[in-house]
């Protein structure tokens, strides 16, 4: 546990990627099974501890000390396993002195029912450091937040065992923690996973266009769909998968899709829900906004009327694998063509290809982007005719160019601390726009789209403004305009308002805008998608 606390503890004050990589390569080549495969794990997020919880943490700290001396460090670190382990007050009785393992650790909490994980984990922190027992919480809880993705970690052990990462990523979704097989592997031992199983393999992804103009010669142009990014997998033994962008396996949540995917093969496409109404003819199935998708999102259990009221498709964009046929080298052109021939034999009311765009030259591009206010368009792609495909974002193959955003000037109404870098600064922040009779109501959310400078003078406004606070949220003065960008718009019941933003992000703050002249909740409701 030493060994694994100093290296969170490292990771977390050190900003450069490169030397990010270089401790976690050290660390896993320098510890053994499984502390290095269960470390991994916590840093790709595939740790899963389900007895520990984060309101038995509160009530393991809030039976120690001052209930409200815990909540308001709580407040001032914003950080709950860092707040516990320096408060967590020492043992009143002996305790093991045996230093305790990060294997042992796991493999005992992962053991627990929930009516055995206070007592157990009550003694595991009493017998650890303050440094120690940070780094057991945020395990225990997955939530490290420590500027180490999933991808980064992952490069790590392909530093550290001169390996690809590529060849990583192929084989990850196959393995379980503590990846005894995959260290073997790295070590020299022969590849850790058995033919034909349905694995998931890396996406590809875009870089955005930005100021470049490209050559339609050279670049196919799609619609970027509003959907979420599936990869679907079917093995010649009759197994099928559907997994989200992120690796996580979501063919529970729509079986009227995994069921009419019998062939094998791997493909590349956008999950999304029939309906709503084109704003542009698109020649194809019409799809509803995201807001209706994320009805289904999440849901381990779908009803007869959820599959009857949200049924999904899949708007097909590429092929991996024809039957056992690697065609990721090859180029887009010969790519699309076998996906269109493999797509002839799948279900219609299930699946159909992405249509390309027909556009004369860049500029008549522009000019059909501009007007792609369709609900279910966030923009448009484009893919170099010869490009391979390939894991991750590289330079000049794909683009994505997203539609310009909507944008709206919102009265900020309340703040509340972030976590992480942030935790010492308000930099959430709930915005409204003014109702009919005066009123105002929160529509949205936002803590993106500023600078470290504008980050500060907001926090300055939110201490020298406030007005009333409601434990960590802190109400202000109605008088700061904020502009809000955001990728759209739709009616939800679940706010006050009646309608909620997608992606809002503050695009500038307006001080040169009097609150009274913000927009309405009527203006914002013809935007409604």
């Amino acid at each position: 546990m030493r060994a694994f606390a100093a290296l969170l503890d490292a990771l977390i004050y050190t900003r450069s990627r490169n030397q990010k990589l270089a401790l976690i390569a050290d660390y896993l080549r320098a510890t053994h099974d499984p502390d290095r495969g269960w470390a991994l794990a916590a840093l790709t997020g595939t740790l899963d501890l389900p007895a520990v919880k984060p309101a038995l943490i509160r009530a393991l700290i809030e039976a120690r000390v001052d209930p409200v001396l815990f909540r308001m460090s709580r407040d001032y670190v914003g950080d709950t396993a860092e707040t516990v382990a320096l408060l967590w007050p020492a043992p009143s009785l002996p305790i093991d002195p045996a230093p305790l393992s990060l294997g042992k650790a796991v493999e005992t909490l992962a053991r627990l029912s929930r009516s055995e994980a206070p007592a157990v984990l009550s003694a595991m922190l009493d017998r650890l450091s303050a440094e120690e027992r940070f780094a057991l919480l945020k395990m225990a809880t997955g939530a490290l937040r420590i500027g180490v993705s999933a991808r980064l970690a992952k490069a790590g052990f392909a530093q550290a065992f001169g390996v690809s990462l590529d060849d990583v990523e192929e084989l990850w979704h196959g393995l379980a923690p503590p990846y005894t097989a995959l260290f073997s592997w790295g070590e020299g031992g022969a590849a850790p996973v058995a033919e034909d199983l349905p694995l998931f393999r890396a996406f590809m992804l875009a870089q955005p266009l930005e100021d470049l103009r490209v050559s339609l010669d050279d670049y196919a142009a799609e619609w970027k769909w509003d959907g979420i990014r599936v990869q679907l997998v079917r093995t010649a033994r009759g197994e099928t998968r559907l997994y989200s962008r992120a690796g996580d396996d979501i063919t529970g949540s729509f079986p009227e899709v995994a069921s009419v995917f019998t062939r094998a093969g791997v493909l590349d496409g956008e999950l999304m829900v029939k309906g709503g109404a084109q704003g542009i003819d698109l020649g194809q199935e019409s799809a509803a906004s995201f807001n209706a998708l994320q009805q289904r999102l999440g849901r381990k259990k779908v009803s007869a009327k959820m599959l009857a009221d949200y049924p999904a498709f899949v708007r097909l964009y590429d092929i991996l694998f024809d039957g056992a046929q690697d065609l990721r080298d090859q180029p887009w052109t010969k790519r699309r063509a076998a996906l269109e021939a493999f797509a002839a034999a799948l279900p219609e009311e299930r699946f159909d290809v992405s249509a390309l765009i027909e556009a004369e030259d860049f500029t008549a591009l522009e000019g059909l982007r501009a007007t792609s206010r369709d609900a279910a368009i966030e923009g448009v792609m484009l893919k170099r005719r010869d490009a391979p495909y390939v894991a991750g974002r590289r330079a000049g193959l794909w683009y994505k160019w997203k539609r310009d955003p909507f944008t709206a000037d919102c009265v900020m109404m309340y703040a509340q601390r972030g976590n992480g870098r942030r935790s010492s600064y308000y930099s959430d922040y709930t915005f409204g726009c003014w109702a009919e009779g005066g009123a105002l109501l929160p529509v949205g959310k936002a803590y993106s789209g500023i600078t470290d400078e504008e980050l500060k003078a907001l926090d300055k406004f939110v201490r020298n403004n406030t007005v009333a606070r409601f434990g960590p949220v802190r109400e202000v003065e109605k008088t700061l305009v904020l502009e809000i960008a955001f990728d759209s718009i739709h009616a939800s019941s679940r706010h006050k308002s009646g309608v909620a933003m997608r992606f809002p992000r503050i695009a500038r703050i307006r001080t040169d805008k009097p609150a009274a002249e913000a927009d309405t909740l009527a203006a914002l409701q013809r935007l409604v998608t």
